[in-house]
């Protein structure tokens, strides 16, 4: 009997409760009722919480376990780094990306039927494909909104540090959400001019924040669907975590709608996880499996971007890394 090989298997498939007890203690805001520097009982924890005395105390028992909070001697619960990152004010506050996960749970459950088909988990648990049914909950949109910062964030300095982008007039951040990063790209680069691009419902969010950040004399907000046409006036065209959701034929399709815009001497920029070979853990290979569980599309290899760019009418010529998960793939019109 392979007993050590079974015990490993076991602290693996362990792991579901461990990201279901973050998920959990973060929708309850757990970390928020515990002051940095201090512990507090379970018990208090739990009355200010709304939650089950005991059932609260044995899941931060658990949680201390693996490094998440810590347990005192005499039973109270203070925080540790990673506790801490789940409190809402913490800087780059991983709080909303843990409840994000925590609420798309029954999609990972669908992960059988998902190998038999190919069909999304999150279409067969919530009846319909991710992008559809967002914008008809507004509380998880916002939710997912908080989770893609929280998530993503880290890669805008990572990029631009790695990335050069200077000698662009006019730089368009297709399926820009928030407009996090395009603020970011027009604040290192005071030349520039930008246009976010993005659906109805995201933009009003994005209009908002380039105008807290000074932007909105030097940035268009344009309101429409990169399916349908890409936004025209652009020397640049940058798409981050757009082309891994969606399958090879719609990824091709968005690229040639690029590709008619594009001027003749334009830059198209991807930034996704690139796919190593080989058998080495990589970011790249977790965010597949959430990409073939959420929205059904998938990250991809360098060649597998080559054979796309070449569909669409571009040529590859270039992939930066970064220090964040993310590289940034450089496609020219051909």
């Amino acid at each position: 009997m392979a007993a050590e090989e079974n015990i490993q298997l076991l602290q693996i498939m362990g792991g579901s409760v461990l990201a279901r007890a973050i998920a959990a203690v973060a929708e309850f805001g757990v970390a928020d009722q515990i002051e940095p520097g201090s512990s507090r009982a379970a018990s208090e924890l739990a009355a200010a919480t709304g939650c089950h005395g005991q059932a609260l105390y044995r899941c931060l028992r658990y949680l201390a376990s693996h490094g998440i909070f810590v347990e005192d001697p005499q039973g109270a619960f203070g925080l540790t780094p990673l506790a801490a990152a789940l409190r809402t004010d913490a800087p780059g506050s991983f709080r909303a990306g843990a409840r994000m996960f925590g609420r798309m749970f029954p999609a990972v459950a669908e992960l059988e039927n998902t190998l038999r088909d190919g069909e999304s988990g999150f279409s067969k648990a919530f009846g319909e494909p991710i992008f559809e049914y967002l914008p008809k909950q507004p509380e998880l949109a916002g939710i997912f909104d908080g989770g893609m910062t929280a998530i993503h964030g880290a890669e805008t300095p990572a990029m631009l540090e790695a990335f050069d982008f200077s000698g662009i007039g006019t730089f368009a951040d297709v399926g820009g959400g928030n407009g996090s990063l395009l603020t970011s790209v027009l604040q290192k680069y005071p030349a520039m001019k930008g246009i976010l691009f993005d659906l109805g419902h995201v933009i009003e969010r994005a209009t908002a924040n380039l105008q807290k950040a000074g932007l909105s004399d030097r940035c268009e907000v344009r309101e429409g669907s990169f399916f349908e046409a890409f936004p025209e006036g652009a020397d640049a065209y940058l798409m981050r975590h757009i082309i891994h959701d969606w399958d090879d034929q719609q990824s091709i399709q968005i690229l040639k709608n690029c590709r008619a815009v594009i001027p003749p001497h334009g830059r198209l920029f991807i930034v996704e996880a690139v796919v190593p070979a080989g058998n080495e853990p990589s970011p790249a290979k977790e965010f597949d499996m959430a990409m073939l569980i959420y929205p059904g599309g998938m990250e991809r290899t360098e060649a597998e971007y080559r054979s796309l760019f070449a569909a669409a009418g571009f040529e590859l010529v270039g992939v930066t890394p970064t220090a964040s998960p993310v590289s940034v793939v450089e496609g020219r019109p051909v």
